[in-house]
């Protein structure tokens, strides 16, 4: 039977696009995955911090989504920048293919550190006005 090559590409544009449901934990290491089911986990205690916290600023109620979507970000970056032959040991160790990532590859990179950085400096920003001037500020 023989072993299906997973692409790196194709990994980062998941852990970008949907790193906060684990879609790109589940596509790599199948649904054996915890921290996979961590960051699925995300969307059910978001819902539930917002039914049982009705009263608290929406960026309380997201926070759990938010990190794990932040996360996602981080590790597009972490994967997209892995070396091809480190990346055919960890993922692709018998599929009898070698991967040579090529521009998408950059792209999707440079896309994600885009999203990524502006999503967390908006996260940090956003709390330190809750934080520290009772969201006077938005």
């Amino acid at each position: 039977m023989p072993v299906s090559h997973k692409n790196k590409t194709l990994a980062t544009l998941l852990a970008a696009l949907g790193g906060g449901l684990g879609l790109h934990r589940f596509y790599l290491r199948g649904f054996g995955d915890k921290w996979g089911w961590l960051h699925a986990a995300a969307l059910p205690v978001t819902g539930l911090v917002a039914l049982t916290a009705s009263g608290a600023d929406p960026f309380y109620k997201l926070l759990p989504l938010i990190i794990s979507v932040l996360v996602g970000f981080l590790e597009a970056l972490v994967l997209g920048l892995m070396s091809d032959e480190k990346w055919d040991a960890t993922f692709n160790p018998a599929s009898g293919k070698q991967s040579n990532s090529r521009w998408p590859l950059a792209l999707v990179l440079v896309a994600a550190l885009m999203v990524g950085a502006f999503g967390l400096i908006a996260s940090i920003a956003r709390l330190f006005d809750l934080l520290y001037t009772g969201g006077i500020y938005g």
